[in-house]
């Protein structure tokens, strides 16, 4: 369902916006009347399946070994950079 708002009420009231649009309402934020943008919930909010991320993780694994701990040590610190 998409809700009509001005744009006064959506800059005071976006917390509570945001609430509902992660719950998946959609609004319609409007300026004199005139649409002027959506506030509709992020494409990447949805739930990640558990098996398939088990499965982009071990199939990255396979791709990128970490066979020694100087190997893990050697990540750590690269990301670290």
């Amino acid at each position: 369902m998409k809700t009509e708002i001005g744009a006064y009420e959506a800059k005071t009231r976006l917390p509570e916006l945001l609430r509902a649009v992660k719950a998946g309402q959609r609004f319609t934020i409007t300026n004199r009347g005139e649409a002027i943008a959506d506030l509709v919930p992020s494409k990447d909010t949805g739930a990640t399946d558990p098996r398939a991320a088990i499965e982009r993780f071990q199939s990255f694994m396979k791709a990128n070994p970490v066979k020694t701990p100087a190997g893990i040590r050697a990540l750590i610190a690269e990301g670290r950079e």
